[in-house]
């Protein structure tokens, strides 16, 4: 289990530290009825991932009843060298600044605030659903946690570890609202004007440290 959770830790991280996610929480958050609705985002995004849980877990799982140990080793390890490569692709192509797909449409900048709260809960659900670079982690993190070979609570238990720690720059912000409204608010402003300037530096960043770790241990899967 430690060695597990040693192994997923950077996948965390690198969900975690994609800066889209939570500068949309921290627009709902400093809007009218604010708390209500980056809430709702927050549950629209968790839902989102639960199901790809559920369905990765399943296509690994049948995979693993078909094939040999050797086998789903070989194809998880092929997984994760493509998915370095993509993580690789998608820093270069930020630092060329071409357009990537996980960008939030710019309307969403101007207008997020203006959502109801059930539109919010959607907005969060689709964000995950479309963007190719939360299915690549959300993948990864289903890889590296079926390589450890745990039990099927283990495995329940370690991805329920990775949404919860892949949510934490969008929790924060709500529980620290959610306490003292009027004292977070400065704060919040200061953060969301930070992520907005850093975006483009935390992705090339992230892309490039994490698809450079993910392609190292799919190679070494290969060839060990």
């Amino acid at each position: 289990m430690d060695e597990a959770l040693a192994n997923l830790l950077p996948v965390m991280i690198a969900t975690a530290t994609v800066p889209f996610a939570p500068i949309i929480v921290l627009l709902l958050l400093l809007g009218e009825g604010g708390l209500g609705k980056a809430t709702a985002f927050a549950a629209g995004n968790i839902a989102v991932r639960l199901v790809q849980g559920i369905v990765f877990a399943y296509t690994f799982g049948s995979a693993t009843e078909a094939e040999a140990e050797a086998g789903v080793a070989y194809i998880a390890s092929t997984l994760l060298v493509v998915i370095g490569i993509l993580l690789l692709i998608s820093a270069y192509k930020k630092w060329r600044k071409e357009v990537d797909p996980d960008d939030p449409p710019p309307e969403w900048m101007t207008k997020i605030s203006g959502l109801s709260a059930l539109k919010a809960a959607g907005a969060g659900a689709l964000y995950v659903t479309i963007s190719p670079k939360q299915w690549i982690l959300t993948l990864a993190a289903i890889t590296t946690i079926g390589e450890a070979g745990l039990s099927l609570a283990s495995n329940a238990g370690l991805y329920l570890l990775f949404i919860l720690a892949s949510q934490i720059f969008m929790l924060a912000p709500i529980v620290f609202y959610a306490v003292a409204p009027q004292q977070a608010t400065k704060p919040l402003e200061a953060m969301q004007g930070w992520l907005e300037r850093n975006s483009r530096t935390i992705l090339i960043l992230v892309s490039l440290v994490f698809g450079v770790w993910l392609l190292v241990k799919g190679i070494n899967g290969l060839i060990s």
